[in-house]
């Protein structure tokens, strides 16, 4: 086995949490506005990964007047494990959302998840390994 992916592997075993960054282009625009699709969304992916709600998810609509360049939707769902966040810009028809949770789940699964609830031409994905040294920092506590 190659020492990068031996090396990955043991970091892997040893982080505090897990952190998918998902960018997702030219989304469907009926989507990207839809409070119950958004809604759908965060309690869906939960059930998706395996882990459990703390409350149900919470949405709500970016006040257009006050801010015109953000239109689009916030929310976000608490996990036992952590919690998933969405925001989406109408105007551009953008979803960003952030898987964070201490316990590890596949990213390309959420990633294709995402896609058929969205249908971007695009998702850039960002995989974060989180608290690297919180154990070392905590082992002797």
């Amino acid at each position: 086995m190659p020492k990068k992916v031996e090396k990955l592997e043991k970091a892997e075993k040893e982080v505090f949490g897990y952190e998918l960054l998902l960018d997702c282009y030219d989304c469907d625009p009926e989507f990207v506005d839809s409070l119950d699709h958004c809604y759908h969304f965060l309690s869906a992916i939960v059930d998706f990964i395996g882990m459990k709600k703390q409350a149900p998810p919470s949405i709500f609509r970016t006040d257009r007047k006050e801010f015109p360049e953000k239109t689009g939707l916030s929310g976000w769902v608490p996990l036992a494990d952590s919690s998933i966040v969405i925001h989406t810009l109408t105007k551009n028809s953008f979803v960003s959302i952030d898987v964070y949770s201490c316990r590890k789940y596949d990213p390309e699964k959420v990633a294709e998840f995402t896609n058929k609830f969205f249908k971007p031409r695009k998702i850039d994905k960002q995989f974060i390994l989180r608290g690297k040294h919180y154990f070392e920092e905590n082992a002797n506590k």
